[in-house]
């Protein structure tokens, strides 16, 4: 059985390892989602007038560094629901 964030894709169905692809390229866009507020907002800083929207980009940075964690766990649950029926038939037998 599969268990949480121990995801051999060498040995996943093709449909496994597609899931888990798109997952790891949602989750780097949110990373450098995330990066990129915070450079700019970084950079706004530097002038008063910036300042509110450069206050905006560290929240909206912030709050995607928050989901990244979330993209993780949810695609794990996804990967561990699509368990292989041949692993429970074993247990059963076992």
């Amino acid at each position: 059985m599969q268990q949480l964030f121990h995801y051999d894709q060498q040995h996943g169905s093709p449909r496994k390892r597609r899931i888990y692809a798109a997952y790891e390229l949602l989750y780097t866009a949110v990373d450098f989602g995330a990066a990129l507020c915070f450079v700019i907002g970084s950079v706004m800083f530097f002038s008063d007038s910036w300042m509110t929207p450069g206050t905006w980009l560290f929240l909206i940075g912030s709050i995607l560094f928050a989901f990244k964690p979330t993209i993780r766990l949810i695609r794990e649950i996804r990967l561990v629901s699509m368990g292989d029926v041949g692993d429970v038939a074993q247990k059963q037998t076992d």
